[in-house]
C-alpha cells in the first residue's frame, strides 16, 4: 500500500523547503561521509537528494551543519549547484545553518563535560529562524530515491496550511540492510488510519544465513524475528513549521531531566512520540517503493558507488548529476 499525492501541473503552489542535517562525524564509518564523492563523477549522495527534491517542487535546502568545516560546504554547495533551477525556473536558495552544543535555551547551563551533540532533534531547531514554509527532514549520508521525495513533496503541498499534523516517510525494512553488518532501525507501528502510534527502536538487525531477519528490542533486549515488509524510520520526516514552538518546549523539559547527562540526545522520534502522547499531534505514515541505501559501514561504500554506476548507466540520472 502506498500513498500518493498528485502533483501540480502549474507552478504556483508552494515550494518546500529541504532541511538536510550534515552535522554528524560517521563514527563507525571513519571520516565525514557528507563530502564523499560516491557518484561516477564524484557526485555525494546530498547531490543525489538534492537532484530529487527539485524534480518534486522543492525550492530551498537549509544544511545543518559545524562550525569547523561551515566555510568549507557552503563553498562547495554554492559552486556545484550554482546553475541548478527549481520547477519554476528561479535558482535553488540555500541556507547553512550550524549546530553546537551551547545553542539551548536561556536558563540552562551547558556541562562543560558533554561532548556529544544533542541530537536530530535539536538539530531540526538550529533552522527555525530560516524556515517558514512546511519542511522535509533527511540525513545528508541516506539515500531516499525519487519517489520518496515526490511522495512527501506532494505531502507537505497538501498540508500546507495544517497545524499539528507531520508525516514520515516509511521504507520496508528488506530495503534498508547492511551486508557489511547488523544496523538500528526503528520500526513504525500505526493504526488503521495509517497515523503513527510509536516507533519501536530494534539493534543489531541483520539477515541470517537462514533469510530470516532478527535484531534484538532495544528495550527488553529481547532476539526477535523481524518482517521484511515493516515499515521502518530512515529519519525522513515532514513537518510544518508549527512544529518548531511544540518540539523547542519538549526540548526544554528534556533538558531539565538531561543537562547534566552527557549522552543522552534529544531525538525527533521522542520529540513525536511526546507530542502523540499528550495529543497534540498526529504524524501520517507514507510508504515508499524506493530502495533506501547508505554507507553504514566503510564496507559499504563500493556496494554504492556500483549502485550509482547502475542508476547512472540506465539513464535514472544524468552523469554528470550537475552542469557546471
Amino acid at each position: 500500500m502506498y500513498l500518493k499525492y498528485f502533483r501540480f501541473k502549474t507552478f504556483i503552489y508552494m515550494k518546500p523547503v529541504l532541511l538536510v542535517l550534515a552535522a554528524g562525524m560517521g563514527s563507525r564509518y571513519g571520516g565525514l561521509k557528507q563530502m564523499d564523492g560516491l557518484g561516477p563523477n564524484g557526485e555525494t549522495i546530498i547531490d543525489y537528494s538534492i537532484h530529487d527534491a527539485v524534480e518534486a517542487g522543492f525550492g530551498k535546502v537549509v544544511y545543518i551543519v559545524r562550525e569547523y568545516f561551515k566555510e568549507q560546504f557552503e563553498a562547495s554547495v554554492r559552486e556545484k549547484y550554482s546553475n541548478v533551477k527549481c520547477l519554476d525556473g528561479e535558482p535553488l536558495q540555500f541556507s547553512f545553518v550550524t549546530q553546537e552544543l551551547d545553542r539551548i535555551p536561556s536558563g540552562f547551563e551547558l556541562n562543560p563535560e558533554r561532548q556529544k551533540p544533542w541530537g536530530t532533534a535539536h538539530a531540526v531547531l538550529m533552522a527555525k529562524d530560516v524556515i517558514k514554509e512546511p519542511f522535509a527532514v533527511i540525513n545528508g549520508d541516506d539515500f531516499y530515491g525519487k519517489e520518496s521525495f515526490a511522495i512527501l513533496g506532494d505531502w507537505l503541498r497538501a498540508h500546507e496550511h495544517s497545524k499539528g499534523v507531520y508525516s514520515i516517510v516509511g521504507f520496508e525494512l528488506d530495503h534498508t540492510l547492511s551486508e557489511s553488518g547488523g544496523v538500528s532501525r526503528g520500526i513504525c507501528h500505526y493504526d488503521k488510519d495509517l497515523h503513527l502510534t510509536a516507533i519501536e527502536e530494534h539493534l543489531n538487525i541483520v539477515r541470517d544465513q537462514d533469510g530470516i531477519i532478527r535484531g534484538d528490542n532495544s528495550v527488553n533486549g529481547e532476539h526477535v524475528v523481524l518482517d521484511g515488509n515493516a515499515l521502518c524510520s530512515m529519519n525522513m520526516w515532514g513537518f510544518t513549521p508549527d512544529y518548531f514552538d511544540m518540539s523547542g518546549k519538549i526540548f526544554e523539559g528534556f533538558l531539565k531531566e538531561n543537562i547534566n547527562e552527557l549522552k543522552k540526545e534529544f531525538y525527533i522520534p521522542y520529540a513525536i512520540d511526546c507530542m502523540i502522547n499528550d495529543g497534540k499531534a498526529s504524524t501520517d505514515v507514507l510508504s515508499t517503493p524506493s530502495n533506501w541505501f547508505g554507507v553504514t559501514y566503510k564496507e559499504d561504500r563500493p556496494g554504492v558507488v556500483a549502485k550509482f554506476r547502475e542508476l547512472a548507466d540506465k539513464g535514472v540520472y544524468p552523469t554528470p548529476l550537475y552542469k557546471k
